[in-house]
């Protein structure tokens, strides 16, 4: 009898392989039909029962499969095949990974545990006949047993592994905290630990609640994911979608999108999530920020050459015994060849252009590997007449980056030739229980925090010094007690860097050549060109410690040039030191020696002199200090600085061995302010009355009174009065000021007024009379005016930063209501400059840290030369409007705003409820907008009440779909309405 079996199946086994062996479309099979998915998994009725029973149950309990089955007559399975017999290639890969796991279970029921695939697996994957499965299901056949290692596909190893999972729920940890008290989750554990958990299924909207991602659906169908340290993209296509949990992330997934780590823990019965983001501590600060992501993203350029300003200076001197004079100042500044050209000229007699002179003419293109400097600038050597340098500069780094200021309008070769990068420590005192925060920049972004024991001393190590595109600056904020709602002690962060010191490995080249000019009469604008000058250096980052350059430079003669940049580690000394010998030697130096806090001893040279300087700090606002100078008398002296709430008091005196007494003092007392200053050329005092509470703006009485006593006593008293506008223009300038004044002094009595306003854009007017001075009875006025153009987009108005533009460029930002939807601005679309801050983000974060100049058609934002991400938040967005592109690469140069158009469209929203056949709202599920001719999508998944959003959506036709399947069509007009419900059944 057992020989007959075994014949048996034998016989089967060797004909289920010839079938399969001979018909290669059963190999491709990816699913059975639905009908044969009813089969396996039972009736509705008996899946809601099911599902009731898993769900209350904890632990969950497995499925009896055997009995199942066992229910089910031949005649049924037969029946229940024939009508599911489909087209392998139109099988859902959703009903595949479904009757995959059920399979699976059967196959456990079935206790055929030395099988990784079971004979369910290869029922499903093989178009048996009727009477070839009625048999397997009969005789229960044993197929050969198939170890994980010969599976070739890895998803059939992923479903093996979820084989005898279950629903059951847990909580959600993010670090130490419970996020999410208790969520549902496909998995397996066994009292202990868990099983197979790279394997477990979490769905969607859990994973995106507890990592706290602000998720946006792309043109292309993917969906960029953001946190304060992530920035990725998620194709949704290659998530798996469970039967009862809707799109979910596998724990793989979860570690592979999100770089997060996880595990079970079983005491808490929570998955527990890693953020690397968050991993912060005290004593070593990982300066983690979300990555910045180009891919996808349309490059915008500026135009290869441009005039972006002009800029014209007029000042009018004269006065009753004098002749009007008239000097003038033309300015120039544009982008070429991917760098910044400038060009300046001097105009001493405005109305005589024989008397200009091209004063600066300037091509500088700066990167962080290379600087190319052309024309007139100074040299990378210490020179006495560096500005009347004219020629060529080439400098190239190795391993770090220059510092580049955010307000900078010059740049020096010098200051490119040191390192913006340099890792160092911060340090201090405090009082024992104080918390202690490092921030960096405006936005105060938290950078390390530490609380204070009781050695007294805080630390942070490896702070990253650097100037870079934000112009960073960091600051220490002391809280003490702890109490984060009491007013901190705000601190400078000082870096012990020494000017000049690159890292260690790091190096930089320098070569130059070039000629001196000099202006004789009626020589031209460009003057003579003669005593040639040049040479070339090299400076190398020996150790964190030690910088050292030399070279050769012929300025007049040959010169050798060493340099040495020293810091120890464990002593607190800086020294600099820049040297050319030859026939005459010269040396700069800088050498500060500070071993506290409170006291600190410094030593500098140049060509002028060598000085000497001690301050020492004996208790809080009181300082004793000295100099001494080889070209002046040697001085001491001492310092007071207190405050209070309505007073403060700040006061400095010193006397030299010659018996000169020096003296400033600055009283304020509620709004009364007193200011002070005088030495042995004259005095100065000023007492002020403000009528607001700003001492620096509104209205205010003053009474100065002046004497000079350098070649005979003369004073002047003056009483007046002041007003400076709140507003100020875009240059720090105030919209008005006015000053008026009558004085009485030696020289006689008159008139004292002043005039200055930038209210009419683009032009700044200064002016001012004086019918008496100090010195002097005679009436005179001068006038200032400067006016600006703004030659990109149109001659307008300019900023009056035409100087800034010499090492800096930014992006012109131009939103505008695009009506007509056609892409382009037309003459009756308005711009759209309301919510700057709000509305732009650079580089993954706010604008507000680069202060943006939003005018009627456009927002400038100045930045370093560099390629910039730029996002539009739709919080900024008008009301029912959005930009057609929200994301944009922008390619920055100095010299130039690289114009950016951004047409904002109407914005429209669906939502609605997606439900089965039988009513029952679908929790996880794919709903998407796709417009069928530029393929772009918009993305929703719907919760756990089967409630799905897509907003954003553009005019056009649209066909919607539910986890890949087509359910109808959407037309948006422009009539439509702007936010419409709209529920869907699933196919």
């Amino acid at each position: 009898m057992i020989h007959k079996s075994y014949l048996k199946k034998s016989f089967l086994v060797a004909v289920i392989a010839f079938i399969y062996q001979f018909l290669p479309n059963a190999a491709k099979a990816d699913t059975p039909g639905s009908n044969l998915r009813e089969l396996l998994m039972g009736s509705k009725e008996e899946l809601a029962s099911t599902k009731s029973t898993t769900e209350s149950q904890f632990p969950p309990q497995p499925v009896d499969w055997r009995q199942r089955l066992s229910k089910k007559s031949i005649m049924t399975l037969q029946e229940r095949l024939r009508q599911g017999r489909t087209s392998l290639q139109e099988l859902q890969p959703v009903e595949l990974q479904s009757v995959n796991k059920n399979r699976e279970q059967i196959s456990q029921a079935e206790n055929r545990s030395n099988s990784s695939v079971s004979w369910i697996e290869r029922l499903t994957k093989t178009p048996f006949s009727t009477n070839q499965v009625n048999t397997a299901v009969e005789s229960q056949i044993n197929l050969p047993s198939l170890t994980p290692s010969s599976l070739t596909n890895p998803a059939l190893a992923t479903l093996a592994n979820q084989s005898d999972f279950t629903v059951f729920p847990v909580g959600v940890m993010v670090g130490k905290r419970n996020v999410l008290r208790s969520v549902l989750i496909r998995g397996k554990e066994n009292g202990s630990e868990a099983v197979n958990f790279e394997d477990w299924l979490v769905p969607f909207d859990t994973v995106i609640d507890a990592l706290k991602l602000d998720v946006k659906s792309l043109p292309d169908g993917q969906l960029e994911a953001r946190s304060p340290g992530l920035v990725t993209r998620i194709n949704p296509k290659t998530l798996q979608t469970d039967s009862e949990l809707g799109l979910v992330f596998s724990i793989r997934d979860i570690q592979r999108l999100f770089g997060v780590t996880a595990k079970f823990d079983i005491e808490e019965y929570a998955i527990a999530l890693d953020l690397p983001w968050l991993n912060r501590g005290g004593s070593t600060i990982g300066q983690n920020e979300a990555p910045i992501i180009f891919d996808g993203l349309p490059l915008l350029r500026p135009g290869s050459f441009n005039i972006a300003a002009v800029e014209q200076r007029v000042n009018a001197i004269g006065g009753s015994l004098n002749e009007t004079n008239y000097r003038g100042d033309l300015q120039a500044v544009g982008t070429a060849f991917g760098g910044s050209w400038f060009l300046r000229t001097d105009q001493p007699t405005l109305g005589d252009n024989q008397t200009w002179r091209i004063s600066e003419a300037q091509f500088l293109r700066q990167t962080n590997q290379n600087d190319y400097f052309l024309g007139s600038h100074p040299t990378f050597w210490q020179s006495q007449n560096s500005g009347n340098f004219w020629g060529f500069t080439l400098i190239q780094r190795q391993g770090f980056a220059p510092p580049q200021r955010f307000n900078a309008g010059f740049s020096d070769p010098r200051q490119r030739l040191q390192s913006a990068q340099i890792g160092r420590t911060v340090t201090g005192r405090a009082e024992p229980g104080t918390l202690v925060r490092l921030v960096e920049g405006f936005d105060e972004r938290i950078i390390g925090e530490v609380f204070v024991d009781s050695s007294g001393t805080y630390r942070f190590e490896n702070i990253k010094n650097q100037n870079q595109s934000f112009d960073s600056t960091y600051r220490v904020l002391l809280y003490p007690e702890g109490r984060l709602t009491a007013q901190p002690e705000i601190r400078e962060a000082t870096f012990s860097t020494v000017p000049g010191q690159i890292p260690a490995g790091a190096s930089a080249w320098v070569a130059s050549g070039g000629w001196r000019r000099r202006f004789d009469q009626n020589q031209g604008l460009f003057g003579n060109f003669d005593d040639f000058g040049g040479g070339i250096a090299a400076r190398f980052g020996l150790s964190e410690s030690i910088t050292l350059g030399f070279g050769g430079v012929y300025d007049g003669s040959l010169r050798g040039l060493t340099e040495l940049f020293y810091r120890p580690e464990n002593f607190p000394l800086e020294v600099a030191v820049s040297a050319l010998t030859g026939e005459k030697s010269d040396v700069i130096a800088d050498v500060r020696f500070e071993p506290s806090r409170t006291f600190t001893a410094t030593f500098t040279s140049d060509f002028l002199s060598r000085r000497f300087n001690l301050n020492w700090n004996l208790f809080r606002g009181f300082s004793l200090f000295g100099t001494a100078d080889s070209r002046n008398a040697t001085s001491g002296g001492m310092q007071f600085n207190f405050s209070g709430r309505d007073y403060s008091t700040f006061a400095r005196v010193s006397l030299d061995t010659e018996n000169r007494l020096r003296w400033n003092w600055l009283q304020r007392l509620g709004k009364m302010e007193l200011n002070q200053r005088g030495n042995e050329i004259g005095t100065f005092s000023e007492l002020t009355y403000n009528f607001s509470r700003s001492s620096i703006t509104g209205h205010a009485l003053l009474l100065n009174y002046e004497t000079r006593s350098q070649n005979r006593n003369n004073n002047l008293l003056t009483l007046g009065w002041r007003y400076r506008s709140d507003q100020r223009a875009n240059d720090g300038n105030y919209q008005w000021e006015a000053q008026l004044g009558y004085g009485i002094g030696s020289q006689g009595n008159g008139l004292v007024a002043s005039l200055g306003t930038t209210v009419l854009p683009g032009i700044m007017l200064r002016a001012r009379y004086q019918g008496i001075s100090l010195t002097s009875d005679d009436a005179s006025f001068s006038v200032d005016l400067v006016s600006s153009l703004n030659l990109q987009r149109g001659i307008t108005p300019g900023d009056r930063r035409t100087n800034y533009l010499r090492t800096q460029g930014g992006i012109m930002i131009q939103p505008f209501y695009d009506s007509n939807n056609n892409g382009k601005r037309d003459a009756n679309e308005k711009f759209y400059t309301e919510n700057s801050e709000t509305m732009l983000i650079v580089n993954n974060r706010p604008v507000k840290a680069l202060r943006p100049e939003a005018g009627n058609d456009r927002i400038n934002i100045r930045l370093n030369p560099g390629t910039y991400r730029l996002d539009l938040d739709p919080a900024g967005y008008p009301p029912d409007w959005q930009a057609s592109n929200d994301a944009f690469a922008v390619n920055v140069v100095a010299g130039s705003y690289t114009p950016i158009m951004v047409p904002l469209v109407r914005a429209y929203s669906r939502t609605g409820v997606l439900t089965d056949a039988q009513g029952n709202a679908m929790a996880g599920a794919r709903v998407e907008a796709v417009e069928p001719k530029s393929g772009k999508r918009r993305f929703s998944v719907t919760n756990s009440a089967g409630v799905y959003y897509l907003e954003g959506l553009q005019q056009g036709e649209y066909e919607l779909q539910i986890n890949g399947k087509s359910v109808g069509d959407l037309k948006l007009e422009g009539a439509s309405e702007a936010f419409q419900e709209l529920n869907l059944k699933q196919p």
